[in-house]
């Protein structure tokens, strides 16, 4: 197939680039390579990607109109891996237009393209942000997701919203994944395991936030990219089960759905930073701080449906997960 991978120098990104070409697929590559974080992180991602197959990159932002078209004009994509997007919930409240324009602007251009140029299937980037002050564990796709705490997730929930539009109005099959706390090699600075390990190698005080009292979903790289892979080869129909006087808000009677993808496993946040303690072998020294705004305690994915849908469900242990990022890491930065 020929796909569109949308934020390929991005970590996630990256990655599913990675297991597309090593499967023979051909992939067109874009991203703005903004200044969010350090470009030369983002560069050397798709230095990895160079020479792995039938690969191209495209510098270009999602959200200019005219660039989208021609692209999708002139390349025929098959199908369409959104993984693009302005992130990260503190800097949304710094910084909501840059959401407005990536977030809602680029996702409204790819859905453009899909639907004029017969995308046999969109899969693009949801987020656990999305289930904001929801309380009940785990979080369920059939969860009302109404009360978003930062704007960062009112725009994936806005994604969500827009896609079963495109799903209804043209038949465009799509499927959106939420993603819970991705971590790995290659993984974001702006991420706690980046953050720990960099300040800890540096002897600088780690923040730890809410207290300590946080639990989080720590999801590997890779179990996201096999979930995003069996997603994509798996498009979706009406869901014959769903009925109009008691919708679900996971499925609908378009091509459309919407699925968890964590570890099933939330973990507390001391006990992540024990497991990059041993891993480094150095103690941190914690500065224990209140809930930050926007922020939330806990998350906690059901899968269940997930599983049901492509057999599969993530299940790396976090100290597997976290000898890799750290060893990356150091081999990496070389400390």
């Amino acid at each position: 197939m020929k796909l569109l991978v949308t934020g390929v120098a991005g970590f996630i990104g990256m990655h599913t680039a990675q297991h597309l070409l090593r499967r023979g697929d051909t992939v067109v590559g874009i991203d703005n390579l903004n200044q969010y974080y350090e470009v030369t992180l983002k560069r050397a991602r798709l230095a990895c990607l160079a020479g792995q197959g039938d690969f191209r990159f495209i510098e270009m932002d999602i959200s200019d109109r005219v660039a989208m078209a021609t692209l999708f004009a002139s390349e025929g994509f098959d199908r369409v891996i959104h993984l693009a997007a302005q992130a990260g919930v503190r800097y949304s409240l710094a910084n909501p237009n840059a959401y407005v324009d990536s977030n809602l602007v680029g996702f409204m251009t790819v859905l453009e393209g899909c639907r004029h140029h017969a995308v046999q299937h969109l899969v693009y980037a949801s987020s656990s942000s999305v289930y904001g002050g929801n309380a009940r564990m785990p979080f369920s796709e059939c969860d009302n997701v109404d009360h978003p705490v930062s704007l960062y997730a009112a725009t994936k929930k806005a994604n969500e919203l827009m896609a079963h539009t495109y799903s209804h109005l043209y038949r465009l099959p799509t499927t959106g994944l939420r993603f819970f706390t991705v971590y790995g090699p290659w993984g974001r600075p702006d991420m706690a395991p980046f953050l720990f390990t960099r300040a800890i190698l540096e002897g600088r005080p780690i923040d730890v936030f809410n207290h300590g009292q946080m639990q989080r979903d720590f999801t590997y790289v890779d179990d996201i990219v096999e979930a995003v892979l069996r997603v994509n080869d798996r498009i979706p129909g009406p869901d014959r089960t769903y009925t109009a006087d008691s919708p679900d808000p996971s499925a609908s009677d378009a091509p459309y759905r919407v699925f968890n993808v964590g570890n099933h496993q939330p973990v507390p946040l001391l006990s992540f930073i024990g497991c990059i303690e041993r891993r480094l072998g150095r103690e941190a020294e914690k500065r224990m701080l209140p809930m930050q705004p926007g922020d939330v305690p806990a998350t906690y994915a059901d899968t269940s449906r997930l599983e049901k849908w492509i057999g599969f469900a993530p299940g790396t242990l976090l100290s597997e997960g976290i000898a890799r990022f750290v060893d990356w890491y150091r081999n990496y930065y070389q400390v």
